[in-house]
């Protein structure tokens, strides 16, 4: 069922904050751009940040075969029942379109966050209770145990902020099979200042988190890497910026290290939220 999955999502999707809103009166925006994504042939739309079934409704209800998934759903925030319920309910009126892509967000974040790997095991057991099936989910794995978890409990991983290094790394844990879907940041500026800028205002966010330091202190970055915003070697590797060549590239040696889909994220120093349509024709044109 994999290799299915792995055809009908492609090579890359869109990662994006601004899909998930749950403004109702952006619901007409909200379909109009998942209907141009899905005409520029992307094959995925991710919803960034602790997003749910319900937002992925005006998504699926404004096109015709792309899939949404939640990258992620916090096991903190949402019981296990009700995700399985929404799951359900989402499957009947859009049959196979929806990816639930959960993930055990962070300690400074949830409040009744305690032994992770535990918990996420323990809500995987009560899904497959409930009746939704191992390769409709997937993870967002990080850590060896998890990738395992991953590949044999879900129909893959979908690593967050991770080098092309930890891709191989990856796929050398989950085997052939299972989907591998990292995401990575697309700065489209080809000044070098400029770009790194607007590079470490997006990673600001993750530098005080550990799930993610700690990964890149294991893929070989120093202390000194992560200060003072993030050194040039930690955003040039954790980016992709810069013309369209030196952009598809960075892309290209993802999936050489072994991943199936890119899940691009496009930062532009903008509002979070913000859907920026016009640097996503520009991705889907260098990608064409």
């Amino acid at each position: 069922m994999s290799d299915a999955l792995k055809d009908r999502i492609g090579r890359y999707g869109i990662w994006s904050v601004g899909l998930r809103s749950e403004d109702p009166a952006r619901r007409g925006e909200l379909g109009e751009a998942a209907d141009e994504l899905e005409a520029l042939g992307y094959g995925a739309l991710w919803l960034g940040g602790s997003s749910s079934a319900a937002n992925a409704v005006p998504l699926l209800e404004a096109t015709g075969h792309i899939t949404v998934g939640t990258s992620i759903q916090s096991i903190w925030q949402h019981e296990a029942e009700s995700s399985a319920a929404a799951f359900a309910e989402l499957d009947q009126a859009h049959p196979g379109r929806f990816l639930l892509g959960l993930g055990v967000s962070h300690a400074k974040l949830a409040d009744q966050y305690r032994r992770p790997y535990a918990a996420m095991v323990s809500y995987l057991d009560a899904l497959d209770t409930a009746g939704v099936p191992a390769d409709r989910r997937v993870l967002a794995a990080l850590g060896p145990k998890t990738l395992q978890l991953s590949g044999d409990r879900a129909a893959g991983a979908v690593p967050y902020l991770v080098t092309p290094e930890h891709t191989a790394e990856a796929r050398g844990i989950l085997g052939e099979g299972p989907l591998l879907a990292p995401e990575l940041k697309v700065v489209l500026e080809t000044d070098p200042d400029r770009a790194r800028t607007l590079a470490r205002g997006a990673l600001a966010l993750y530098l005080g988190l550990p799930n993610y330091t700690n990964t890149w202190l294991r893929l070989g970055f120093t202390e000194d890497d992560l200060a003072d915003g993030g050194s040039d070697r930690l955003v040039d590797a954790l980016f992709a910026w810069g013309d369209e060549n030196r952009i598809r590239e960075r892309i290209d040696t993802y999936h050489q290290a072994g991943a199936d889909h890119l899940a691009l994220q496009v930062v532009t120093g903008g509002e979070r939220d913000a859907l920026p349509r016009q640097e996503w024709r520009r991705l889907a044109s260098l990608l064409a």
